[in-house]
């Protein structure tokens, strides 16, 4: 193993944060996590909780340390509104890694209305950018891993497999000259919260080329499963469980549908492509991308974090095969394609060793049966995706439920491509 490392992680409280940070502590690494509980304070205004029961910040330190002999630090900072406490930890601390989770992470919470879309962009873009601007005051050759998503590349389907991060294009000048360059693979954000993630990938190549700053960007897919190898050493190291329609991944929401014997929710055909990756992956991509990192005056190093791609309603069946749990198509309210392809390299991860944890692997039985574990601890009422991402969108959604189109497990759905 190479040499431990300091690492701050910040949003070290959230879904990712949290496993991430066990998992790094696990491996000999000395972790401090930053946090405000901005997620926690989400849940109240919503009012939500997370399936599964999450203890304080400090039962949660005490807990690990109990069960492993590792000691975590924790600072409540806001990174997007205390810039001065933030210097200052860099300062006093100079830590060799930042791990970025700090941002408000859901696309439906982005788009339900003008507080939350301010919110989700003054948060993410100036904390993004105040990490940035901190590294080079504070003059620290830190590298710094960020946490990006696979929707900065847009679900309209290119027709080949997207790279990791950069496209190679052909440009004729008015001579007819032929010039090559290498580019950002052009994003097509498809919520505020996504827009946000594009906004950060211009940061991060600005501070890379100008202050040589060292920064990796994880495009990771949508996430599915709740535990990894170190938060199922004791029950107050679970991981949270979103369940709802703001926060809760499309799987961890169909499970938990099945478990309470409500139907199995698509919207629109289900025709839509998307990316997945289990938790356990995910820490261990961390790990991967905090072991090889790029050198000073490289380019930003854009990894695509995935396992492989799935239709959405080829999920719900699969979710249906397991539980037996039906399925009903409703009314999309998202504005986005109806059907779309989705081809992604993950050819650098796979180099470093990661061989994937996929859907049809027994960690999905595992995460039902979180799910029906907790039922009881299930509001139905949060269950529904209302969030509408325009007047459009929102007017559909408002017509009556007798254009819900249920159908048994294997049938066609209506209207679907």
């Amino acid at each position: 193993m190479a040499a431990p490392k300091k690492i701050f992680v910040l949003g070290g409280d959230g879904f990712c944060g949290w496993p991430t940070s066990l998992h790094l502590s696990s491996l000999g690494h000395e972790v401090i996590i930053i946090d405000n509980f901005s997620r926690r304070r989400i849940d109240d205004e919503l009012g939500v909780c997370s399936l599964t029961p999450i203890v304080s910040m400090k039962q949660r330190i005490d807990v690990w340390k109990s069960v492993s002999g590792s000691v975590l630090r924790f600072h409540e900072v806001d990174v997007a509104n205390d810039y001065a406490e933030l210097t200052q930890l860099l300062s006093a601390e100079r830590p060799d890694v930042i791990v970025h989770f700090a941002e408000q992470r859901a696309a439906p919470y982005s788009m339900r209305g003008a507080t939350e879309k301010r919110y989700t962009v003054n948060n993410n873009v100036g904390g993004t950018h105040n990490v940035l601007n901190a590294l080079v005051e504070c003059e620290l050759d830190c590298h710094l891993v960020h946490l990006g998503t696979m929707g900065v590349y847009g679900y309209g389907g290119a027709g080949f497999e997207i790279p990791e991060g950069y496209l190679n294009v052909d440009i004729t000048d008015r001579d007819g000259g032929r010039h090559e360059w290498e580019i950002l693979y052009p994003t097509r954000p498809g919520s505020v919260y996504h827009l946000t993630k594009s906004i950060d990938q211009l940061l991060f190549q600005f501070y890379a080329q100008n202050d040589c700053l060292r920064i990796t960007d994880l495009h990771q897919g949508i996430v599915w499963g709740t535990q990894t190898e170190e938060t199922r050493r004791h029950p107050d190291l679970i991981n949270r469980f979103d369940y709802d329609g703001e926060y809760g991944t499309v799987l961890n929401r169909f499970l938990v549908q099945a478990a309470i014997g409500h139907p199995l929710t698509v919207h629109g055909t289900g025709g839509q492509t998307r990316a997945f990756i289990n938790i356990q992956d995910t820490v261990r991509c961390i790990a991967l991308a905090i072991a090889h990192p790029p050198q000073r005056g490289q380019r930003v190093k854009i990894l695509n974090q995935i396992a492989e791609t799935l239709r959405v309603r080829d999920l719900a069946e699969l979710v249906s095969e397991v539980t037996g749990a039906r399925i009903e198509y409703r009314p999309n309210p998202r504005k986005e394609a109806a059907e779309n392809d989705l081809e992604v390299s993950n050819a650098t991860f796979r180099a470093l060793g990661l061989d994937p944890i996929t859907l049809h692997e027994g960690l999905l039985q595992e995460t039902f049966e979180i799910s029906s574990r907790f039922a009881d601890r299930v509001d139905p009422r949060h269950i529904p995706a209302r969030t509408a991402w325009s007047r459009e969108e929102r007017a559909r959604l408002e017509e009556p439920d007798d254009k819900v189109v249920p159908f048994a497990r294997g049938a066609a759905p209506g209207g679907a491509a």
